[in-house]
Parts: structure tokens; C-alpha cells; sequence
């Protein structure tokens, strides 16, 4: 009984003794048991969580673009011919007409006595002054009034304004009127195709279609009609044709 009593005693002594290094092995122990369990189990939720995102980045991969559809081209678009139309009619204006002579017409018998007549021996200047402009159709010559150059028919002669302007040669009062740029003119044919030209006159010449008139015969004065030589000096535009071509008229009047 005693002996038993004993081994007890050794054995609470001795837990008495290691009681505190056993109870912190079994705590070691519980403790390195439940790091075990716990790391397992955080390395499956790892892996479960590897597994996921491999799933999720699989599944981010994105699928091949699809290819674009085949368009095929268009039928080629012809234009419908345009519709023909006639062209558009250009219409140009007639030449303007003679001037309208004033008086009487010219007889035949008239007419026809100038056509067969043949060219005056003499002329004479068809009024008195000097020429302020002479004639030039192949030079140009600076015209005061319209500010430019340009070729000059006839001739200028200066002079007083109502001066007297005389026939410079027999022959037929061919027409009276009054030009747009140049006034009141007359026209003398003296035969053979030869004719003489007076312009810028007073607005009522002395003479009118079908008269005759000789050498020196009063058939006007001079004026200030001719808008296209209205700022020059006082004159009278004096011109001559020899079958139509202007001429210069100083080739035929007496040399002064």
C-alpha cells in the first residue's frame, strides 16, 4: 500500500516538476498541428485561386478578329448621254445702215451722169486756216477729246466758228446727214469715183441731195457737232475717197 502510495507521489512530483515543459510541448504540438492544417488548406484555396485566374485570363483572351466581309464592286456607272439640243443661235447684228439722206433721192439720170464723169482738174480748199490735224490712217494721232490715239481719215483745218465752207469742186450733192461721232455732214461726188467729205458743220447746211454745185458754191459753215472732235479748236473735218479709199485730201488741194 505504501509502495503504491509512493509511485504516485513520484509521478505527481515529477508532473509537478515538468508539469509547465509538457503542458507547453502538447501547445508546441497543437499548434504545429493547426499550422499544418492551415497551411494546407491555404494552399488549396491557392491553388483554387491559381485555377481561377488562369480561367479568367483564358477566358480574356480575345477570340480572332472575324474576318471582313466579301464586298463585291459595283457594276462600272455609264452616264446617259445628254439629251442633244440644238446649239444656241447666235445672232449677229446686221452692219449698220447708211445713213439716212435727207431731201429728195438721187435721179437716176443723176447718178448715172456722176459714175460716167471723170476727175476734176482743180480743186480748192474748202474753207480758209491752217490744218490743226492731218490726215493719217496708217500712224495713229492723239485726239484731245477722247483722251487717245487713234487714225484720223481727213483733215482739221482750223478755223473761225460760222465760217463759210465752200465746194471744192463741181460736182453733185450725194448726201446730207448728221453722223453720230462726226455731225452734220455732207458728201459731194465730183465723178470718177472721187468724193469729198464736210463735217462738223452748223446743224442746217446750205445744199441738200441732188444739188449741183460748182467750184467754190457756199454749202454750209462750220459748227460744233461732231461729239468726237467737240474739244478741239474750231473746225471743219474735211475728208476724200477715190473709190472708196480714204485719200489724203492735201494731195489734191493747191499747195499754199
Amino acid at each position: 500500500m505504501d509502495e503504491k502510495k509512493s509511485r504516485w507521489d513520484k509521478v505527481f512530483k515529477f508532473v509537478g516538476e515538468k508539469g509547465f515543459y509538457i503542458v507547453l510541448f502538447l501547445c508546441v504540438a497543437v499548434i504545429g498541428v493547426s499550422a499544418w492544417m492551415i497551411s494546407g488548406s491555404i494552399g488549396g484555396l491557392e491553388d483554387e485561386a491559381d485555377e481561377t485566374v488562369l480561367s479568367a485570363m483564358v477566358t480574356a483572351v480575345p477570340s480572332p478578329t472575324p474576318a471582313l466581309p466579301t464586298i463585291e464592286p459595283l457594276p462600272p456607272v455609264t452616264a446617259e448621254p445628254k439629251a442633244e439640243t440644238e446649239p444656241e443661235t447666235i445672232v449677229i447684228p446686221d452692219e449698220p445702215a447708211e445713213p439716212v439722206m435727207e431731201g429728195k433721192p438721187m435721179p437716176e439720170a443723176v447718178m448715172a451722169e456722176i459714175n460716167k464723169g471723170s476727175l476734176p482738174e482743180v480743186l480748192v480748199w474748202p474753207t480758209a486756216g491752217t490744218i490743226e490735224t492731218p490726215h493719217s490712217v496708217e500712224a495713229l494721232v492723239y485726239s484731245r477729246t477722247m483722251a487717245d490715239w487713234r487714225t484720223h481719215s481727213g483733215i482739221d483745218i482750223a478755223t473761225g466758228l460760222g465760217g463759210k465752207v465752200i465746194a471744192a469742186a463741181e460736182g453733185t450733192v450725194e448726201q446730207v446727214f448728221s453722223d453720230d461721232m462726226y455731225g452734220t455732214t455732207v458728201v459731194i461726188h465730183h465723178g470718177g469715183g472721187l468724193r469729198s467729205i464736210y463735217s462738223n458743220l452748223a446743224e442746217m447746211p446750205t445744199v441738200a441731195v441732188g444739188d449741183s454745185v460748182s467750184m467754190g458754191d457756199v454749202i454750209g459753215a462750220v459748227g460744233q457737232t461732231a461729239l468726237a472732235e467737240v474739244g478741239d479748236v474750231n473746225h471743219l473735218h474735211f475728208e476724200m475717197t477715190l473709190d472708196g479709199e480714204a485719200v489724203d485730201p492735201v494731195d489734191y488741194l493747191p499747195v499754199r
